[in-house]
């Protein structure tokens, strides 16, 4: 590791406070999502990756039930009661760990406190998923003090209940799953209703290259919820149990009789299903261009079916779509601000950094930053 990466600074600073090597230190990256948005609520399909920023804590068990963590990014000491939790507002970090131990309690694990330091170095509320990996770490430290096996994919769906019941995020499966389960060097097809995963690699010509606005939405007061309740909505309409069940043959002979809104909706879950599910044809043909011509796709059903780009996310795609040597780019996360996601050419990633760089803040006055990633492993936990 180069620097004083995440990792460096959790170890070297529970050193300094507490005089020995951690127990361990565990981590939980964060993602960015290639193609299949807003359909993992929908019992749909997604296809994210993992990504090389994550959260990362250095620890050790206490005798106690307390959890106790100094967070290197707020300078700040955060604790909680296991015996006395109870949810507060507004909404700080500290709600998704004391969520994950109310999730992991209800559903009869036998928690142990622990004691230690945090550090993560996922852009906060640039949908890239920061609360899924701060949760998803938090879980796996519960795993290694507490004793118990872990299972990513029953991981994931009780840090998703910690999400949807604790802090009020109605989410879906995705940002927790492949947090917990992400393949090194491969974005992971997931099944949001069986949570059966595949993985399939990056075409070979290409990179990933994240696109961060530099702005940012707040999902919990966001349209999020209102657009998962028109998508239930849909689904009523058409008698199956989630729009997952629509294919676009169902939906081309029945969906007139919906209001115009709703059709809009329901029309982006149906195709963008079909999408993604063509996007793991491209990748297993190693066609770069066949996988960009879905994104592009996708996003165009994002901004104007769905209705939850921004004006800087259309900006930053459009710019992005306008290179030679971008395959294909698209918004990525729930939407309103944020990032983008790019498919470019390996030979012309660095060409492609420095001219959206110039392009994006000529255009709109705001610096961009700019993460070129490959596909990570999900959570790890490396014992002291």
């Amino acid at each position: 590791m180069q620097g004083r990466t995440p990792y460096l600074a959790v170890k070297s600073e529970f050193v300094n406070t507490f005089s020995e090597e951690p127990l361990c230190i565990v981590r939980a990256p964060g993602r960015v999502n290639i193609i299949g948005e807003h359909t993992d609520y929908n019992d749909g399909f997604v296809f994210p990756m993992a990504i090389d920023r994550g959260v990362w804590i250095a620890l050790r068990p206490r005798k106690d039930r307390v959890v106790m963590v100094h967070s290197l990014d707020f300078q700040s000491a955060m604790s909680f009661n296991l015996d006395e939790l109870k949810p507060e507002k507004p909404v700080k970090p500290i709600e998704y760990m004391k969520g994950v131990a109310w999730a992991l309690m209800d559903s009869g694990f036998e928690l142990q406190g622990f004691e230690g330091v945090m550090q993560g170095n996922v852009p906060i509320g640039a949908g890239l998923s920061s609360s899924a990996a701060l949760e998803v770490a938090t879980a796996r430290a519960f795993s290694v003090v507490s004793g118990f096996t872990w299972q990513a994919d029953r991981m994931a769906q009780l840090c998703q209940q910690a999400e949807n019941e604790w802090v009020g995020m109605n989410c879906g499966i995705m940002d927790q799953m492949i947090s917990a389960a992400g393949e090194k060097g491969s974005a992971l097809l997931i099944d949001c209703r069986s949570l059966a995963v595949q993985a399939a690699p990056i075409p070979a010509d290409a990179a990933v290259v994240i696109l961060d606005t530099g702005t940012r939405r707040g999902l919990v007061d966001s349209a999020y919820n209102e657009r998962r309740t028109q998508c239930e909505t849909a689904a009523r309409y058409f008698g199956v149990r989630a729009l997952r069940d629509v294919t676009n043959e169902l939906f081309l002979s029945k969906a007139s009789g919906l209001d115009e809104l709703t059709y809009r909706r329901a029309k982006h879950i149906v195709t963008e299903n079909e999408r993604t599910l063509e996007a793991k044809e491209a990748m297993l043909a190693n066609d770069s261009k066949w996988l960009g011509s879905l994104m592009k796709a996708s996003h165009i059903s994002l901004r104007d079916d769905f209705e939850v780009s921004s004006t800087a996310l259309n900006i930053m795609v459009d710019l992005a779509n306008g290179f030679e040597g971008c395959f294909g780019a698209r918004m990525t996360g729930a939407g309103f601000g944020g990032c983008a996601v790019a498919l470019v050419e390996k030979t012309k990633v660095e060409a492609f950094v420095r001219y959206m760089s110039g392009a994006y803040q000529a255009g709109t006055g705001n610096e961009p930053q700019i993460y070129v990633s490959e596909p990570e492993a999900g959570a790890s936990v490396e014992m002291g």
